[in-house]
Protein backbone atom coordinates (compact mmCIF):
# COMPACT_ATOMS: atom_id res chain seq x y z
CA UNK A 1 0.00 0.00 0.00
CA UNK A 2 3.33 2.37 0.30
CA UNK A 3 3.58 2.62 -3.61
CA UNK A 4 0.25 3.47 -4.20
CA UNK A 5 -1.42 7.13 -4.40
CA UNK A 6 -2.84 8.62 -1.59
CA UNK A 7 -6.58 8.41 -2.74
CA UNK A 8 -5.29 4.60 -3.60
CA UNK A 9 -4.70 4.16 -0.18
CA UNK A 10 -7.72 6.04 0.87
CA UNK A 11 -9.97 3.62 -0.67
CA UNK A 12 -7.84 0.31 -0.15
CA UNK A 13 -7.93 1.14 3.25
CA UNK A 14 -11.62 2.10 3.48
CA UNK A 15 -12.73 -0.88 1.92
CA UNK A 16 -10.78 -3.03 4.06
CA UNK A 17 -12.66 -1.41 6.82
CA UNK A 18 -16.26 -1.43 5.53
CA UNK A 19 -15.73 -5.24 4.90
CA UNK A 20 -14.56 -6.21 8.60
CA UNK A 21 -16.48 -3.72 10.51
CA UNK A 22 -19.66 -2.77 8.56
CA UNK A 23 -20.08 1.01 7.07
CA UNK A 24 -21.76 2.79 9.96
CA UNK A 25 -19.36 1.73 12.74
CA UNK A 26 -15.99 2.63 10.89
CA UNK A 27 -15.71 6.45 11.44
CA UNK A 28 -13.52 8.51 8.77
CA UNK A 29 -11.47 9.18 11.61
CA UNK A 30 -10.68 5.67 12.10
CA UNK A 31 -9.91 5.36 8.64
CA UNK A 32 -7.55 8.55 9.15
CA UNK A 33 -5.81 6.93 12.03
CA UNK A 34 -5.39 3.74 10.20
CA UNK A 35 -3.82 5.18 7.44
CA UNK A 36 -1.36 7.22 9.63
CA UNK A 37 -2.99 10.74 7.80
CA UNK A 38 -4.99 13.35 9.09
CA UNK A 39 -8.81 13.58 8.37
CA UNK A 40 -8.24 16.79 6.49
CA UNK A 41 -5.71 14.65 3.69
CA UNK A 42 -9.07 12.48 3.31
CA UNK A 43 -11.32 15.17 2.84
CA UNK A 44 -9.18 16.84 0.00
CA UNK A 45 -9.93 13.91 -2.08
CA UNK A 46 -13.73 12.61 -0.42
CA UNK A 47 -16.14 15.44 0.08
CA UNK A 48 -17.90 13.17 2.54
CA UNK A 49 -18.55 9.58 3.78
CA UNK A 50 -21.41 9.01 1.25
CA UNK A 51 -18.59 9.71 -1.49
CA UNK A 52 -16.04 7.35 0.10
CA UNK A 53 -18.46 4.82 0.36
CA UNK A 54 -19.56 5.34 -2.97
CA UNK A 55 -15.91 4.77 -4.40
CA UNK A 56 -15.46 1.60 -2.19
CA UNK A 57 -18.97 -0.18 -4.02
CA UNK A 58 -17.78 0.91 -7.20
CA UNK A 59 -14.25 -0.57 -6.85
CA UNK A 60 -16.24 -4.03 -5.03
CA UNK A 61 -18.66 -3.81 -7.80
CA UNK A 62 -15.88 -4.01 -10.68
CA UNK A 63 -13.68 -6.42 -8.88
CA UNK A 64 -16.85 -9.03 -8.62
CA UNK A 65 -18.04 -8.20 -12.15
CA UNK A 66 -14.16 -9.49 -13.59
CA UNK A 67 -14.57 -12.25 -11.19
CA UNK A 68 -17.91 -13.16 -12.33
CA UNK A 69 -17.10 -13.30 -16.46
CA UNK A 70 -13.79 -15.49 -15.35
CA UNK A 71 -15.86 -17.86 -13.91
CA UNK A 72 -18.17 -18.20 -16.84
CA UNK A 73 -14.72 -18.55 -19.46
CA UNK A 74 -13.58 -21.33 -16.73
CA UNK A 75 -16.37 -23.23 -15.66
CA UNK A 76 -17.13 -26.67 -17.10
CA UNK A 77 -21.25 -25.93 -17.44
CA UNK A 78 -24.00 -24.17 -16.24
CA UNK A 79 -24.02 -26.16 -12.72
CA UNK A 80 -20.26 -25.72 -12.45
CA UNK A 81 -20.67 -22.03 -13.04
CA UNK A 82 -23.04 -21.62 -10.14
CA UNK A 83 -20.69 -24.12 -8.16
CA UNK A 84 -18.10 -21.84 -8.75
CA UNK A 85 -20.20 -18.36 -7.54
CA UNK A 86 -21.35 -19.91 -4.56
CA UNK A 87 -17.75 -20.64 -3.72
CA UNK A 88 -17.09 -16.73 -4.29
CA UNK A 89 -19.89 -15.83 -2.31
CA UNK A 90 -19.00 -18.44 0.54
CA UNK A 91 -15.41 -16.40 0.43
CA UNK A 92 -16.80 -13.09 0.25
CA UNK A 93 -18.85 -14.26 3.48
CA UNK A 94 -15.56 -15.05 5.29
CA UNK A 95 -14.39 -11.08 5.11
CA UNK A 96 -17.48 -9.04 4.80
CA UNK A 97 -19.93 -8.11 8.03
CA UNK A 98 -23.14 -9.18 6.79
CA UNK A 99 -24.17 -5.25 8.24
CA UNK A 100 -22.84 -3.79 5.33
CA UNK A 101 -25.68 -4.60 2.62
CA UNK A 102 -27.96 -2.92 5.92
CA UNK A 103 -25.37 0.07 6.16
CA UNK A 104 -25.89 1.14 2.52
CA UNK A 105 -29.56 0.73 2.44
CA UNK A 106 -30.03 3.02 5.37
CA UNK A 107 -27.53 5.48 5.48
CA UNK A 108 -25.84 5.66 1.81
CA UNK A 109 -28.87 5.35 -0.85
CA UNK A 110 -26.77 6.78 -3.87
CA UNK A 111 -24.08 4.07 -3.31
CA UNK A 112 -26.96 1.67 -2.37
CA UNK A 113 -28.41 2.40 -5.65
CA UNK A 114 -25.26 1.92 -7.27
CA UNK A 115 -25.11 -1.51 -5.72
CA UNK A 116 -28.90 -2.30 -6.58
CA UNK A 117 -27.86 -1.58 -10.69
CA UNK A 118 -25.42 -3.91 -10.37
CA UNK A 119 -27.44 -6.62 -8.98
CA UNK A 120 -30.80 -5.94 -10.89
CA UNK A 121 -28.48 -5.62 -14.16
CA UNK A 122 -25.39 -7.53 -14.03
CA UNK A 123 -26.59 -10.23 -11.78
CA UNK A 124 -29.71 -10.98 -12.88
CA UNK A 125 -28.36 -11.40 -16.52
CA UNK A 126 -25.45 -13.57 -15.74
CA UNK A 127 -28.07 -15.84 -13.62
CA UNK A 128 -30.67 -15.70 -16.66
CA UNK A 129 -27.93 -16.71 -18.94
CA UNK A 130 -27.15 -19.53 -17.04
CA UNK A 131 -30.48 -20.75 -16.50
CA UNK A 132 -30.94 -21.01 -20.39
CA UNK A 133 -27.37 -22.24 -21.17
CA UNK A 134 -27.98 -25.44 -18.30
CA UNK A 135 -31.48 -25.97 -20.32
CA UNK A 136 -29.54 -25.71 -23.98
CA UNK A 137 -26.93 -28.47 -22.19
CA UNK A 138 -30.54 -30.63 -20.72
CA UNK A 139 -28.91 -30.09 -17.00
CA UNK A 140 -31.76 -27.90 -16.50
CA UNK A 141 -35.47 -29.13 -17.08
CA UNK A 142 -37.13 -27.52 -20.15
CA UNK A 143 -40.03 -26.03 -18.80
CA UNK A 144 -37.83 -23.76 -16.36
CA UNK A 145 -38.77 -19.99 -16.81
CA UNK A 146 -35.16 -18.60 -16.46
CA UNK A 147 -36.71 -14.94 -15.82
CA UNK A 148 -38.69 -16.19 -12.71
CA UNK A 149 -36.21 -17.89 -11.35
CA UNK A 150 -33.28 -15.43 -12.20
CA UNK A 151 -35.59 -13.26 -9.50
CA UNK A 152 -35.97 -16.15 -7.36
CA UNK A 153 -32.23 -16.67 -6.96
CA UNK A 154 -31.19 -13.34 -6.69
CA UNK A 155 -33.97 -12.48 -4.05
CA UNK A 156 -33.04 -15.36 -1.75
CA UNK A 157 -29.33 -15.15 -1.44
CA UNK A 158 -29.87 -11.60 -0.60
CA UNK A 159 -32.26 -12.56 2.11
CA UNK A 160 -28.83 -14.35 4.15
CA UNK A 161 -27.87 -10.24 4.66
CA UNK A 162 -31.59 -9.90 6.18
CA UNK A 163 -31.30 -10.29 10.30
CA UNK A 164 -34.89 -10.65 10.30
CA UNK A 165 -35.09 -13.69 8.04
CA UNK A 166 -31.92 -14.95 9.46
CA UNK A 167 -31.16 -13.77 13.41
CA UNK A 168 -27.57 -14.72 13.56
CA UNK A 169 -26.42 -17.07 15.62
CA UNK A 170 -29.23 -19.97 14.75
CA UNK A 171 -27.53 -21.03 11.44
CA UNK A 172 -24.22 -20.21 9.87
CA UNK A 173 -23.78 -18.14 6.69
CA UNK A 174 -22.77 -20.52 5.31
CA UNK A 175 -24.45 -23.28 5.83
CA UNK A 176 -27.66 -20.76 4.77
CA UNK A 177 -25.90 -20.44 1.85
CA UNK A 178 -25.63 -24.39 0.61
CA UNK A 179 -29.22 -24.79 1.95
CA UNK A 180 -30.58 -22.12 -0.59
CA UNK A 181 -28.33 -23.22 -3.21
CA UNK A 182 -29.02 -26.33 -3.04
CA UNK A 183 -32.68 -26.22 -3.16
CA UNK A 184 -32.23 -23.87 -6.30
CA UNK A 185 -30.35 -26.28 -8.22
CA UNK A 186 -31.70 -29.34 -7.09
CA UNK A 187 -35.42 -27.45 -8.58
CA UNK A 188 -33.62 -26.10 -11.84
CA UNK A 189 -32.18 -29.54 -12.50
CA UNK A 190 -33.44 -32.48 -15.03
CA UNK A 191 -32.39 -36.10 -14.34
CA UNK A 192 -29.11 -35.60 -16.14
CA UNK A 193 -28.15 -32.55 -14.08
CA UNK A 194 -28.91 -33.67 -10.39
CA UNK A 195 -26.24 -36.95 -11.18
CA UNK A 196 -24.18 -33.57 -12.16
CA UNK A 197 -24.63 -31.42 -9.24
CA UNK A 198 -24.22 -34.89 -6.88
CA UNK A 199 -20.27 -35.13 -8.52
CA UNK A 200 -19.56 -31.73 -8.04
CA UNK A 201 -20.87 -32.08 -4.18
CA UNK A 202 -18.69 -35.46 -3.88
CA UNK A 203 -15.63 -33.48 -5.18
CA UNK A 204 -15.86 -30.71 -2.61
CA UNK A 205 -16.42 -33.49 0.21
CA UNK A 206 -13.56 -34.82 -0.99
CA UNK A 207 -11.42 -31.83 -0.79
CA UNK A 208 -12.30 -31.10 2.17
CA UNK A 209 -11.66 -34.53 3.75
CA UNK A 210 -8.05 -34.17 1.92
Amino acid sequence: MKNMEPQERIVSKAHELFMRYGIRSVSMDEVANHLGMSKKTIYQFYADKDALVEDVITIEITGKQVECKQHRQKSENAIHEIFMATDMLLELLTTMNPALIFDLEKYHPSAFKKYNDHKNSFLYSLIKENIEWGKKEGLYREEVLADIMARFRLASVFLIFNPEVFPGGRHTLPAIVTEITDNFLYGLASAKGQKMIQKYKLQRQKTITL
